[in-house]
């Protein structure tokens, strides 16, 4: 009877069949109008190359033209008229530049003075005329070769004029006054002939000398050379802002970022090397002038270049400001002259520069600030760090002071300045943590989130920009209250900058993709943006961090006598870790990340601590006693979650290390304290059968696991007590696999364990028979396969007897035929006979066929000597006789054999 399908059913059917025919319908009409496109003769005005619309989208070439397949290439076409008449034009500029310079420097002095003057004026104005004149007839490719021949003709005219009319004249000052001369003629040239390309960039490229070479002449100090530098470096920038060309402005970007970085760099050098604060003064002026410079370019560039000019304009003006109080102090204490002016930035939150600029200022600070911290990382990393020195003499006498303890050789007068400068960071990054709403509210026209309305501006670095900074500003801070609560939760982020006009370098950039890519990034398609709350729990444990490395840094720096230093260490992890319980599970965005930052800090000052303790035997009772309580109270007060389990944890570590003091202190061997550390252990077990399912009780029995096997590797040196230990550990693991959740891992692992622990008591006693090693695996192995088959009596005998057999079978097996005695033969093979007829009784195949096997193979060993004996009694024509004979009667009852060989093979496969 057929079946008809529900209406529902059928319904769904068919409508996947027609979108199935309409998907097929649509890939022949793509090909068939692709097909087609083949055919036609191409279009004239079609570029050739490969058509990225990839999979099915129209080609860029025509409206209507189908696309290619993927991986398709156009063929090459001959060049184009064009491209041969610039090669061509190339190579005759080339040649004649060639020329040129081989006559003015071969054959210049065969001629007269009048001769010379002609010959330049001549070639050079007509070189110079001749672009004009084909740029009105349209041949703009011939004009820039003869514009290309005309410089190098000028600049030979320079060589030219030295060498003859001005030899006596030094060589750096006349280059001097010849660039600016030439970087002056083509300028005007380049803007009387603004279709040509080349005049402009090339006047660019002559006016990086001038100034330099003037002040090489003049044999000026670094500071003038530094001036002329940052000169240079306005001039480029003012020509990058409003020059004309994508060229000309690309080559001022590029010649005054390298002119500018120059004159930073010099006036860097002669700020900080200063003998003094007068010294220092000149330098930071020239640095102001450049933080000036940078500023003034940036108000009108667009994001990108503002940003970067507001992050050059705060680094020198903290160079400048900050080198004048540093030259006056000694020098570890410089650092925090260059803070203060750094952390000064800030400030440009209240200012009226554009919104990017004054990002860039603020990452200028930011950068300082982190830069400041840097240099306190060498000392805190030796406090915490520094006494794992002490592990190789323990409980040696307390040293005198701190730094003793620390083993470190770092120069800790040079440091001075490092708690202060972590301490007012912190500071700061606590007051903003604390009131983080107003000053979200004052930073909000700066740091807020851009609309992408505002890439419609005229310029995102504008100066109107500052005066529409309010309203966005404002706005963005509402934006942030309402965001968890939090005033100016936005960091600043990328905004939709629009073309800058005509007089910017980047203004030929600001194509369709390139504006849909930053739509796109506008609308969300960037990364995601850090809430407020975020960045307040950032501030938090920054402040956080800071504030515990300041205290550990003051310590050091002091040199206090080594027991305050133990104890001020000790509170401090106290202190920690009321913190992090106090905060722990709020559960709120943000606020996680204070308390976060005082669990880490807590456990890394309570190594730090720990280890210090380590030079004295009271201290390292005190220090762990008061690490383990106070880990313990965390614990407890603690909600549940991974603090708790950390918590835990450390406390069970410092139980464990206190036991491994009190054997040290009773003056035992350290495999003699083995099994009092695991006094620790076993209490783990309890507390985890006590807190059973609770999350905190897996931690706890692993550490536990782990200090029983720090145990077991303190008695391997003498094998009774590993022995013991070994023993003492498997009854640990028994009394966990009583619990039904722990039972599948802690039930074999103490059956491992008491095995191993026989197996080292029988080599500690030098028993030799192998039996003895293996007959107490195989005894719990049996009953284990035992209990398997009562309860599942379809399994397998190979998994629940064989690897118990085989553990004591084949060895003992490999014993006897090496052995010359009887008796383990003989016990063997009544053990292989009992197995193999306890096999055949309960048709196990695993007990049959070792068994079995067994047998046979001690048998054979059994009468191998007789057989031997017998072969050499018997004629030598016997053996091939019977072997005959015995081929014979298997070949007359082959088929017999070979259905006797089925049905004992059937037999066995039918056996468990």
């Amino acid at each position: 009877m057929e079946h008809v399908p529900p209406p529902a059913e059928e319904l769904a059917r068919l409508d996947r069949e027609l979108a199935e025919l309409d998907a097929r319908r649509a890939q022949l009409l793509t090909r068939r109008a692709w097909l087609l496109a083949a055919l036609r003769p191409p279009a004239p005005t079609a570029a050739p190359g490969w058509n990225p619309s990839g999979w099915g989208a129209p080609s860029g070439g025509r409206t209507g033209a189908p696309a290619q397949p993927w991986g398709y290439v156009p063929p090459k076409q001959a060049s184009a008229p064009r491209s041969a008449q610039n090669v061509l034009l190339t190579l005759g500029g080339l040649l004649l530049t060639i020329a040129a310079i081989a006559f003015t420097l071969v054959s210049w002095g065969s001629m007269g003075i009048g001769g010379r003057s002609a010959v330049l004026a001549t070639v050079t104005l007509g070189a110079l005329i001749a672009p004009a004149v084909l740029l009105r007839r349209g041949l703009g490719a011939t004009a820039e070769a003869l514009a290309a021949l005309a410089l190098v003709l000028t600049l030979l005219d320079v060589y030219a004029v030295h060498a003859v009319a001005a030899p006596d004249t030094d060589g750096l000052g006349f280059t001097a006054v010849a660039f600016a001369v030439l970087a002056a003629l083509w300028t005007a040239y380049g803007l009387a002939l603004g279709k040509l390309h080349l005049p402009l960039p090339a006047a660019v490229v002559l006016a990086q000398w001038p100034l330099l070479f003037w002040a090489w002449a003049a044999g000026a100090s670094a500071l003038v050379v530094g001036w002329a530098l940052l000169a240079t470096a306005v001039l480029d920038g003012a020509i990058a802002l409003w020059g004309r060309g994508t060229g000309t402005r690309v080559l001022a970007c590029v010649g005054g970022s390298v002119t500018g970085f120059s004159a930073l760099l010099v006036g860097l050098t002669l700020s900080t090397t200063a003998s003094g604060p007068l010294g220092a003064v000149a330098p930071g002026a020239l640095l102001l002038a450049a933080a000036a410079g940078a500023l003034a370019g940036a108000w009108r560039a667009p994001k990108g270049f503002a940003r970067a000019g507001g992050v050059v304009a705060g680094l020198a003006a903290v160079a400048a400001v900050g080198g004048v109080p540093a030259a006056a102090v000694p020098d570890g204490w410089r650092v925090l002259a260059y803070l203060l002016c750094g952390l000064a930035l800030t400030a440009v939150v209240r200012s009226r520069l554009p919104r990017n600029a004054a990002q860039g200022v603020l990452v200028a600070s930011a950068a300082v600030t982190a830069g400041a911290l840097v240099g306190a990382l060498p000392g805190v990393a030796a406090v915490l760090l520094g006494p794992v020195t002490l592990l190789s003499d323990v409980w040696a006498g307390s040293p005198e002071g701190f730094r003793s303890a620390l083993g470190s050789t770092l120069p800790w007068a040079e440091l001075a300045a490092t708690p202060v400068v972590a301490a007012l960071v912190a500071g700061l990054l606590g007051v903003a943590y604390r009131w983080w709403p107003s000053l979200a509210r004052i930073a909000g026209p700066v740091t807020a989130r851009e609309t992408p309305e505002a890439g419609g501006a005229p310029g995102a670095g504008a100066p109107g920009d500052a005066s529409a900074r309010g309203a966005a500003g404002t706005a963005g801070a509402g934006a942030s209250e309402r965001e968890a609560g939090t005033p100016g939760a936005e960091v600043p982020g990328a905004s939709g900058a629009a073309a800058h006009g005509t007089g910017a370098p980047w203004s030929g950039w600001h194509g369709a993709a390139w504006t849909g890519a930053r739509a796109g990034a506008s609308t969300g398609g960037g990364a995601r943006r850090l809430s407020g709350a975020a960045v307040r729990g950032a501030a938090g444990a920054g402040a956080l961090a800071l504030g515990w490395g300041a205290l550990l840094l003051t310590g050091a720096v002091l040199d206090v006598p080594y027991a305050v230093a133990v104890v001020a260490e000790t509170v401090l992890v106290a202190g920690l870790l009321a913190l992090a319980v106090r905060g722990a599970g709020s559960g709120r965005e943000g606020s996680v990340a204070v308390p976060v930052t005082a669990l880490v800090a807590a456990v890394a000052g309570a190594v730090s601590v720990g280890l210090l303790s380590l030079a004295s035997e009271g201290a390292s009772y005190a220090v762990f006693g008061a690490l383990a309580a106070l880990f313990a109270g965390a614990a407890v007060r603690a909600g549940a979650g991974v603090e708790r389990a950390v918590f835990a944890v450390a406390a069970t570590v410092s139980a464990t290390v206190l036991t491994g003091f009190a054997g040290r202190s009773l003056g035992l061997a350290p495999e003699e304290a083995a099994p009092l550390l695991l006094l620790v252990p076993a209490l783990a077990v309890l507390l985890g059968a006590w807190l059973r399912r609770n999350p905190v009780a897996l931690p706890v029995e692993l550490t536990g696991a782990l200090g029983a096997l720090v145990a077991v590797g303190l008695a391997v040196p003498d094998a009774p007590f590993l022995a013991l230990v070994l023993a003492l550990c498997g009854v640990l693991a028994a009394g966990a696999a009583v619990r039904p959740e722990r039972r599948p891992v802690a039930g074999y692992l103490a059956a491992a364990l008491f095995v191993l622990a026989t197996w080292v008591r029988l080599a500690a006693s030098e028993v030799s028979f192998p039996e003895a090693y293996t007959l107490p695996v195989t005894v719990p192995a049996l009953v284990v396969g035992f209990l398997r088959r009562r309860k599942d009596p379809e399994a397998s005998s190979w998994t629940a007897y064989g690897p118990g057999l085989a553990a004591t079978l084949l060895p003992s097996l490999a014993v006897a035929w090496t052995d010359t005695d009887w008796l383990r033969p003989l016990l063997l093979g009544v053990a292989a006979l009992v197995i193999t007829l306890l096999g055949a009784r309960y048709r196990l195949q695993a007990l049959l066929v070792l068994g079995g096997a067994v047998l046979a193979l001690d048998g054979l060993h059994e009468l191998a000597p007789y057989v031997v004996q017998v072969a050499g009694a018997l004629p030598r024509w016997l053996p091939p006789a019977l072997a005959g004979l015995l081929l014979l009667v298997v070949g007359a009852t082959y088929e017999q054999r070979l259905r006797d060989a089925r049905r004992l093979k059937d037999a066995l496969g039918r056996m468990r």
